[in-house]
């Protein structure tokens, strides 16, 4: 435990490093599914950890050693953290968990208004057309989802550019994009040294609904075109009138186009060859994964043993 402890917290530190260039390399949906699972595994074992080492303070202090039955001296003899560090990671503790619930439940709430609303829109095939002249274009989860675009936004694409919006849009709603969003960011409410795996997952979900709307269409060039006309065309719609979506993760992030934002690096990736998957990155992720998942049930197995000793004197 001495070790193993620390290797999760070690590893959050390090493995964001890799986020985006696992984003721009790999084949989107590959990465999006790498991504989330980085985030939550990496997550969930940092603040094991966390409680673990603050357990090895607790069984330091007498009235509650008694109450497990624990010898509080042979705690402070065996103990593998120091009273300060557990004190500290306690204290890291209840911040991580009470973050994370509180991201979740604002989540929980945004998911379950999406799917009143869309269960509230008539719809056609699907397809909410919203007599607005602000240029937008969304989709809503919910059962069924629905894919919203505003008459503006009909009015900017011509009727070949609308299919590849369309597919865009129910691509995100098919593969459940904002499921990969809201695990990714729980990790990353978890550790916030993790937001950089939510940041490339909110990029990658676009990349891979673009790269549907591309294999329907047949035309990467087209397609590219019609993400960069439409998000040129959506920076001038209020922010309010985006909230929504935005909440969920379905929508890509505007950025200046000065700044290589997300929408100029996806028209980039549309105009080269297809990513395909990249082994190394993908065995790198998969070690980096299986290590956080051994190192946390090593640690936790140490810590049985202790307290095991303990309970022993």
């Amino acid at each position: 435990m001495h070790i193993a402890v620390y290797v999760p917290l070690l590893l959050s530190l390090v493995a964001p490093l890799g986020a985006r260039p696992l984003a721009e390399r790999c084949e989107p949906r590959l990465a999006t599914w790498l991504l989330t699972a980085s985030a939550l595994v990496l997550g969930t074992a940092s603040t094991i950890s966390l409680g673990l080492l603050a357990v090895t303070g607790l069984i330091r202090v007498p009235r509650l050693a008694a109450l497990g039955h624990w010898s509080a001296a042979t705690a402070q003899h065996d103990d593998p953290a120091a009273l300060s560090v557990a004190l500290l990671a306690g204290l890291l503790l209840g911040g991580s968990v009470l973050m994370a619930v509180r991201m979740l439940w604002r989540r929980t709430r945004s998911l379950a208004s999406a799917a009143w609303d869309a269960a509230c829109m008539p719809a056609r095939d699907g397809l909410v057309v919203l007599p607005d002249d602000a240029p937008d274009a969304f989709a809503l989860p919910g059962l069924p989802g629905r894919v919203v675009v505003s008459t503006g936004m009909l009015r900017t694409l011509n009727e070949t550019e609308h299919d590849i919006l369309l597919a865009h849009e129910r691509a995100h709603l098919a593969a459940h994009h904002y499921a990969f969003v809201t695990l990714a960011q729980f990790g990353a409410a978890a550790n916030p040294f993790l937001r950089p795996f939510a940041t490339a997952v909110s990029y990658t979900i676009e990349r891979w609904a673009d790269e549907s709307a591309a294999a329907q269409a047949g035309d990467r060039r087209r397609v590219a075109r019609t993400v960069g006309k439409a998000a040129l065309a959506a920076r001038r719609t209020p922010a309010p009138a985006r909230a929504a979506g935005s909440a969920l993760g379905i929508l890509g992030r505007r950025g200046p186009l000065s700044s290589a934002g997300p929408v100029p690096r996806r028209v980039a990736a549309l105009l080269a060859p297809p990513l395909r998957r990249h082994p190394a990155l993908t065995a790198a992720t998969a070690s980096v994964l299986a290590a956080t998942a051994l190192a946390t049930a090593e640690a936790t197995h140490d810590l049985h043993l202790l307290l095991h000793t303990v309970g022993a004197w």
